[in-house]
This record gives C-alpha cells, structure tokens and sequence, in this order.
C-alpha cells in the first residue's frame, strides 16, 4: 500500500464553504486546442466546490483510503519540524500546488527514500529540483491545461487594471471618496497600444487571443514558434528573442516557465530596455522578475504599473517588498486556482493516481520527468536543472 502526502494551502480564515454563489460551472467537453480534459474512472466531488484547501483534500481521500493507500493531508509544509518534511521520509507520493508549493529541494530528495511520483495539483512543477528528479528517476506529472485559461483571462483582467489604473479608484470609494482627478491622474485606454507576450504556449496563446479584440498591436516571442496560421489569424508579430520585442511594447505579459535560464529574466538590464512608463505582468513565476529590479523601476518610473500573481517564494514574507511597492497590482497565487479550475485540476490527479497505482502508463502530455529524463511537457518546455534555490525563506511567513 502506498502513502500519500498531500500538501494543500489553508482553509479560508471563516472555515471551509458551506454554500456557494453559484450552483453549477459550465461543463467543459475538452480545451481549446481539443485535448481532452481529465479522465479519471470516476470522481467524490461536486465540481464548483473549494477542493484546493486542506479540508477539501482533493476529492481523494474515499478513493485512497477505500483501497487500503494513506493520505496525509497538510498545509504545514516549510522548515525541519514541518509536517510535510518529517512525513516525507517515507512516502511514496507527494502531491502539492504551485499556489501553495511544496519545494522538494535536492536535501529533501535525499531524505524522501521512498518516493517515486511527485504531481502539481495545477501546472508549473518548477517546486521540484527536476534535475534532483532525474537524478533519483522518479516521475514528475503536471494537470496540463487545465488552468491556462484561468490564468489567460486573469491577464487580460490585470493589464486592464493597471493600464486603467483601476485599484486606486476602487479604493478612493471604500473610504468614502469622490475624487476623480486623483482615479485617473494615471488611466489611460488599452486600444492602440502594442503588447508583447514572452512565450505563447497554452497561456500565452490564450492571452493573444483575449486580447486581440481590444484592438492592439500583438507581439510575441517563443521558443516553439506559432504557425504561420496562427500568427495571420491574430496578426502577430514574431521575435527571435525578448530583448528586440521589449522597446516597442506599451504592456509586457510573461506566460514562460521558470528553469534556470529565465530566472531573474526580468533584471534591471532587461528592464532598462522596455519603453518608459510601460506595464509588466507576470503571471507565471515570482522568480522570472528580480524581486528589487521590479521596485525600483515602479519607483523610478520606468515601469508604470506591475502586476504579479506569483511570488518567490511562496507564500511571500510579509516584509516582501512586494507587497508595499508603488502602482502594483499584485495578487496571493490565485489565478490558477479558481473554482472551476480546482475541478479540472483535481480530475487530473485522480487520473494520474488511478493510473500509477494500477500500473497503467501516465497520460503522456501531463508528465515532466520520467525514468530519469525529461518527458513530455517537461521535454517541450523545461530544461533540465533547479529552480528552487533560496525556497527556505518560505519559512519567514510561518514564522512572522
């Protein structure tokens, strides 16, 4: 029997929902691109449910503990005495979120004898040392797809946010205020502007799209350049790379994964070479941007407004600077992780556990690392190496 290790982020501060705004989501038949969405043989959820906090377990825990298999479910998961690091030892699977990661450093491999599968409930698997991964010949498994469009249209949201400069006239009203000229001392219109996209996988594809209705100047630069089709169908503008793409965009969106060569793409270099007064929103990884670079361009003027969604690491100390910088639009890990995509997200594990445990082959599109190398989306879109240097100052929001 295996024992699994499930490392989720915290019920809400008021309990686990007993009701919800709406009754049902729209039932998806597959993605975009017609991939098919999760299959597991059956399910002991009600899609729409909170199923990415502790309480909501997944949906696992009928399945697993019917079969005789241990679930451990925790969201203390940072420092020695943590929960997840002393019932890592011996399990055989650990499952964990990239809102609310589980950083299986090399120390951690080393110490996690037993383990062979690691799956991000979600995509972006950079929490696990993948060259450790490979090292140890363990399989890493991702949901693919299955928020892309949450975090696509989370985007669009954000670039509209800033660019209209909507937080601070959201909070000119909860304290009682009227004051126009203060709200959009800072507004401009989306329409016209030129917006550039680094990488156009699934989120960045879906974020071209969204966008291509505004009425702007869509750009991009990608590892696996788009078709020809694609490219004449939104009227894209292709780059070999980011630094020709960056002076001619009013609104950078960053939809790469991080591995070794995007951390900290985004450094003052980089940066001094957008369009002052420009708008960056990253969605994908903290660790794309360097944390201070990104301060001081919003201070300076450089950067007009930043919008983050992702931090590093996860959950951000609350002395993160992050969190006090000037014309940010910064969220906690949220865009991924919508009710609706929760649903897909926990099909997709199911999946992947009813396949490992019956020892059926892993859906080739959700894995990253298998039999000690990088295997399909890995292969696509990853290098081999380790993101997860400096993880431990995750420690820090535990402790302040």
């Amino acid at each position: 029997m295996a024992k699994i290790l499930c490392v989720l982020y915290e019920d809400p501060i008021t309990g686990h929902p007993q009701s919800y705004p709406r009754d049902e989501i729209p039932n998806l038949k597959h993605y975009p691109d017609g991939m098919a969405l999760p299959t597991p043989k059956h399910i002991d959820f009600k899609p729409g449910h909170l199923l990415g906090s502790v309480s909501g377990e997944l949906g696992l825990r009928k399945f697993l503990e019917g079969q005789g298999h241990t679930l451990i479910v925790t969201s203390d998961k940072d420092g020695p005495n943590s929960v997840f690091e002393k019932e890592l030892v011996d399990a055989d699977v650990v499952i964990s979120q990239p809102f609310w990661p589980a950083y299986l450093t090399a120390e951690r491999l080393a110490k996690a004898k037993n383990l062979k599968l690691a799956i991000t409930a979600g995509i972006g698997s950079d929490h696990v040392d993948l060259q450790g991964a490979i090292n140890k010949g363990m399989t890493v498994a991702e949901v693919t797809y299955c928020n892309s469009i949450s975090v696509a249209e989370h985007v669009v949201m954000a670039i509209l946010a800033l660019v209209h400069d909507y937080i601070p006239s959201y909070q000119w009203v909860i304290k009682g205020g009227w004051n126009i000229a203060d709200c959009i001392s800072r507004a401009y219109d989306l329409e016209g502007m030129t917006v550039g996209s680094v990488a156009a996988g699934r989120i960045g594809l879906g974020v071209l799209k969204r966008l291509k209705p505004f009425d702007v100047k869509l750009h991009y630069t990608e590892r696996h350049r788009l078709p020809e089709s694609v490219e004449k169908e939104l009227n894209l503008t292709y780059h070999s790379d980011v630094e020709s793409m960056l002076p001619l965009c009013d609104v950078i969106t960053v939809n790469c994964p991080l591995y070794p060569q995007t951390e900290h793409l985004f450094n003052d270099a980089l940066i001094s070479k957008m369009k002052r007064g420009s708008y960056l929103v990253n969605t994908a990884r903290g660790k794309i941007c360097e944390r201070d670079a990104i301060v001081r361009a919003l201070e300076s003027g450089q950067l007009a407004g930043y919008a983050g969604d992702v931090w590093f690491p996860q959950p951000a100390p609350k002395d993160h600077p992050w969190r006090t910088m000037p014309h940010h639009g910064m969220t906690p890990h949220v865009s991924g992780t919508t009710l609706s995509a929760q649903a897909r997200y926990a099909a997709g594990v199911r999946e992947i556990l009813e396949c490992w445990l019956e020892s059926r082959p892993i859906r080739n599109e959700y894995l990253i690392v298998d039999k000690g190398k990088l295997a399909g989306m890995g292969a696509h879109s990853y290098t081999a190496g380790n993101a997860t240097g400096g993880s431990e100052e995750a420690l820090k929001f535990k402790k302040g």
